[in-house]
């Protein structure tokens, strides 16, 4: 699950912080509720540490049926003074489709609707793989983004829950 899902998280990590160097500080996996399935994962996190800032990753494939879209992707960007909550596909609360942008800093907490926000990544991607550039993502962020969550993968303590 670390590197399914985490490896998203993962890359936002080390692009937000700038770290151009980064390990793992802790990581563990479970099966949770899918007992006729034992090697399946369906939670896990991992701690992560870099030269550009700390961060913490949980993924899981508990969606309740109530939220009415599938996922519920959440970004916390945590600094010294103030923070930043992007809720990717859904407010809870009520506000209707995704990007959701919630700012909080010295002064006051704001709501921006980014539904009309241009996301060029996607774009910016195809085209680094048809004209072989890197404008969408550096390959050196990359694959410390792979080898943070290969890592946390490899040496994740497995949790045992009994019901």
């Amino acid at each position: 699950i670390l590197c399914d899902i985490g490896s998203h998280q993962a890359d936002q990590f080390v692009y937000f912080t700038g770290s151009t160097v980064a390990d793992v500080t802790a990581s563990q996996i479970a099966n949770v509720d899918h007992p006729d399935k034992p090697k399946f994962q369906d939670f896990g996190d991992m701690m992560l540490h870099g030269n550009g800032g700390a961060g913490y990753v949980r993924v899981d494939w508990f969606t309740p049926r109530g939220l009415g879209v599938w996922g519920d992707g959440r970004l916390f960007i945590i600094g010294t003074e103030g923070y930043i909550e992007l809720r990717k596909y859904t407010d809870v609360a009520g506000r209707k489709g995704g990007n959701h942008l919630f700012i909080v800093d010295q002064k006051q907490a704001r709501y921006i609707d980014c539904n009309n926000v241009v996301l060029p990544f996607g774009a910016r991607f195809v085209s680094d793989i048809v004209n072989r550039t890197h404008v969408a993502q550096d390959q050196q962020q990359a694959l410390l983004a792979a080898e943070l969550v290969l890592k946390a993968q490899k040496n994740a303590r497995v949790l045992q829950f009994s019901v």
